[in-house]
């Protein structure tokens, strides 16, 4: 015992000594080991640190939460959100960072970095939702839809059909006016109507929904063209067509902008703001950009009989200052997009989508590895 206590004071006092020659270098004295908890606290820090700063200057994460994308995203894809494509967008307001906790009534002058691109036509894209009224633009929430219309593009959906400067929009990879991965609604004229459309058979080539209609001879589906074109060759059914949305009494909701008796598969043509673009103000444009020169430039708008008057003054023509998207849902049936609450502004926009990290199927079996898609880990995002 009288060894180990020697011991020990021999290397107080070597330490000791260490200390008072490293105080005369001007160095300061070692300090004692971390311990393992605050190690791992550290690390934990850290890792914290290094992840909002990632997230917040060049990527993001998201989750598919409702399948206006289907079949393109599905509800429980986890995807991987570019903040540096189109060029990273300055924090615009304080506060804990992925929560809806913020300084009220405060906002930092804010920028865009430069890009390395720009939003292209049929870029699948995530921005803030322009029509969650007055807040910051950062908090509002994050919507995500596939870019149709670009600036200054006059946009038209004739039969569900989307025509963009008169021509009928044709995607780059198979030249056809829809994806194979999107879906839309058919009706599906039966031979007898006591026959019922093989519900097995149905979810075997991707149709999501079956429905009857006032008609006991015709079945309304949610299905891609793929799938439509097969069930048109199957011996008890006479003819499978596309579901017209039609206007009237039969629409109960109003598309953008109100009043033009528009439906979802017959809208527009309305011609697509731009930066620098001039237009002459009438009572036929006033209604399209009114809503966009009062909520997403800034300006006090108001008529006076039959002209109008932009932050005091009359005015007759309008420049844009920022460019707009068209955006819609690959399900274009089931999409709440720019139909309903018109255009996208560009400082709305987060960046594009790129990657599938994860792919989560609440309704899978067995639970656990049956509920991952696995087949979509990873897949790159078209």
């Amino acid at each position: 015992m009288t060894e180990s206590r020697n011991k020990q004071e021999r290397q107080r006092q070597r330490a000791a000594r260490a200390a008072k020659r490293a105080r005369q270098r001007g160095e300061k004295p070692n300090k004692k080991p971390k311990g393992p908890i605050r190690e791992w606290l550290d690390a934990l820090v850290f890792a914290l640190v290094f992840m909002i700063i990632l997230r917040t200057l060049f990527f993001d994460l998201f989750r598919i939460p409702t399948p206006s994308m289907e079949k393109s995203l599905l509800v429980g894809d986890w995807i991987v959100v570019s903040k540096l494509h189109y060029g990273m967008r300055s924090p615009i307001t304080l506060g804990i960072p992925f929560t809806q906790i913020y300084v009220r009534n405060f906002e930092l002058p804010w920028m865009r970095f430069p890009g390395f691109t720009s939003p292209k036509r049929f870029d699948t894209v995530v921005f803030n939702w322009p029509a969650a009224g007055d807040m910051p633009i950062d908090r509002k929430t994050h919507f995500i839809k596939r870019i149709i219309g670009l600036p200054t593009d006059t946009l038209q959906v004739i039969d569900k059909l989307v025509h963009v400067n008169g021509d009928t929009l044709r995607f780059r990879d198979t030249d056809a006016p829809f994806k194979d991965s999107m879906q839309r609604y058919w009706y599906v004229y039966k031979n007898d109507p006591r026959i019922r459309l093989p519900r097995a058979r149905l979810q075997g080539l991707g149709v999501s929904e079956v429905a009857p209609t006032s008609n006991p001879n015709i079945e309304r589906i949610l299905a891609p063209d793929g799938a439509a074109e097969q069930i048109a060759e199957w011996e008890y059914v006479a003819d499978v067509r596309p579901a017209i949305a039609r206007g009237g009494s039969e629409q109960q909701f109003d598309l953008y902008p109100n009043g033009r008796g528009y439906t979802t598969d017959n809208y527009g043509p309305i011609v697509i703001p731009g930066e620098g673009m001039t237009v002459t103000l009438t009572p036929d444009s006033w209604p399209v950009y009114e809503p966009v020169i009062r909520k997403y430039e800034g300006h006090a708008t108001a008529v006076s009989g039959s002209g109008f008057i932009i932050d005091g003054e009359a005015a007759d023509t309008y420049t844009f200052s920022q460019d707009y998207y068209f955006v819609m849902g690959d399900n274009r049936d089931n999409s709440d997009d720019s139909r309903f609450w018109g255009f996208v502004p560009m400082d709305h926009v987060v960046g594009p989508a790129v990657l599938i990290y994860f792919s989560w199927n609440a309704e899978g079996r067995p639970k656990f590895l049956g509920q991952i898609r696995f087949k979509r880990l990873f897949n790159a995002i078209r």
